[in-house]
């Protein structure tokens, strides 16, 4: 019955069975498709299209890692295919430009539905799906360095979350300010010292049965037992990883939390993690949920107007201290979604974000917050990913404007329009303005 139902979805209409489908292949005929196709990847001058990816922004550049996309066959049957796990795609938002750098070290496996995110120049990859099943463990690559080396973060202590995909995170940092008075003969001096604490506190997902130990709510998904796999389902677990030590915790929360859910999306504001949709059960949600990071209670924001409809497979991307900006999803339905929102931090309310690309569907997309104040959009899949057509999974970069440019951002713009007038001045510019517009004009990346 497995391999009848999970290569074409026919019974399972939902993300979390799904990716079975696309670890369906046994490991050694997959590892051949994977290689078989990596050389077309490749010669490509833009990254292949995919969903279930990972993005993340560094300065200027967004870096695109994994995923899955169609294999390039003729088979009767659609058949799913990752992408190369030693490629990184960096695309530079000053200069609109795409490029590839090739990865070693600890390099994980091909995964889709990973969760990536970007501290301090470090990327940290945890879970995710690969050939054999879900995965926890987590990852590190540093984006500075000239060459990209993954670091198998393998020395963890404390209680690791389950293996799982399609979970959210919120990135936090405690900082600590200790001021020592010293008094001497002559006068008080005062010594000032801050402390800053990084953690990663990553919440939900779809994955295999907690074990004894874990906090929070577990919901079997009794869909999950076909064939020989383990059972999994749906879960409201938080772990937080203290990147200054190394070890995995769990808090004890307060107040009412979410129901458990896959597929949803998460942003940090200040110190509160914020935490929209999602897929439970047969359910896909719209209710917010605030935790704060500090105290860990959890609250509901109740928005008093109307707000978006139910979704999974969305972008929640925080683009200043007051807003969070959502794109995209999959409704109960089975609808692509297209419509963009704001939500206002301290008015508790949704507003429809209205932009250009109304006619571009997705699903399973990455969104990253650049440095000019607009939302990059990457990749995902433009139609009913479970339906029992060929998915349409996407290279195209959508860009949404969510804050006025900045003076300097004006600027550059106008030099470079009108360069054959203004050129010969560039030289007299300070040198950090000069490199700009060269990486704008001489194809720089």
């Amino acid at each position: 019955m497995e391999e009848d139902l999970a290569p074409n979805m026919e019974d399972e209409d939902d993300e979390d069975d799904f990716e079975w489908a696309a670890g369906q292949e046994e490991d050694g005929e997959f590892d051949w498709l994977e290689e078989e196709q990596e050389e077309a990847f490749v010669s490509r001058e833009r990254p292949a299209e995919r969903s279930g990816h990972v993005a993340v922004t560094d300065g200027s550049c967004m870096f695109v890692w994994g995923g899955y996309k169609n294999a390039d066959t003729e088979a009767a049957e659609f058949t799913d295919l990752y992408l190369p796990k030693n490629e990184i795609w960096i695309y530079n938002m000053e200069t609109g430009r795409w490029r590839m750098k090739r990865s070693e070290g600890d390099v994980p496996n091909s995964m889709s539905g990973s969760c990536g995110t970007c501290v301090d120049g470090v990327l940290y990859l945890f879970g995710g799906h690969q050939a054999r099943g879900n995965t926890n463990l987590v990852y590190r690559l540093p984006l500075r360095a000239s060459a990209l080396r993954w670091e198998k973060m393998s020395d963890l202590t404390g209680l690791a979350p389950t293996c799982k995909d399609k979970l959210g995170c919120w990135v936090y940092r405690n900082q600590y300010v200790f001021i020592e008075r010293l008094y001497g003969a002559a006068e008080t001096r005062q010594t000032l010292f801050v402390v800053c604490f990084r953690r990663l506190a990553y919440f939900g997902g779809y994955g295999y049965i907690a074990q004894p130990g874990h906090r929070g709510t577990f919901e079997l998904d009794e869909n999950s037992f076909m064939g020989n796999h383990a059972g999994r389902g749906w879960n409201n677990h938080i772990h937080v990883l203290d990147l200054e030590t190394s070890a995995w915790s769990q808090p004890i929360t307060k107040g009412d939390a979410p129901s458990p859910r896959a597929a949803h999306a998460c942003a940090t504001v200040g110190n509160r993690g914020y935490v929209f949709g999602g897929r439970y059960m047969d359910h896909r949600l719209n209710d917010l949920y605030c935790i704060n990071l500090d105290t860990w209670e959890w609250s509901e924001m109740c928005v008093p107007q109307h707000g978006p409809v139910g979704r999974s497979w969305h972008s929640f991307t925080p683009v200043s201290a007051d807003h969070i900006f959502l794109f995209g999803g999959f409704t109960t339905n089975r609808e692509t979604l297209s419509d963009g929102w704001l939500y206002c931090v301290s008015k508790n309310e949704w507003k429809p974000f209205k932009h250009e690309h109304t006619e571009r569907p997705r699903l399973w997309h990455t969104a990253c917050f650049g440095p000019d104040g607009e939302v990059f959009v990457f990749g995902g899949c433009a139609n009913n990913l479970l339906s029992h057509q060929q998915a349409a999974h996407s290279n195209e970069l959508l860009v949404f404007t969510v804050q006025p440019k900045s003076l300097v951002r004006l600027c550059l713009d106008a030099a470079v329009l009108h360069r054959k007038r203004l050129e010969h001045m560039w030289d007299v510019l300070p040198k950090a303005l000069l490199h700009r517009l060269k990486q704008r004009t001489t194809g720089d990346s």
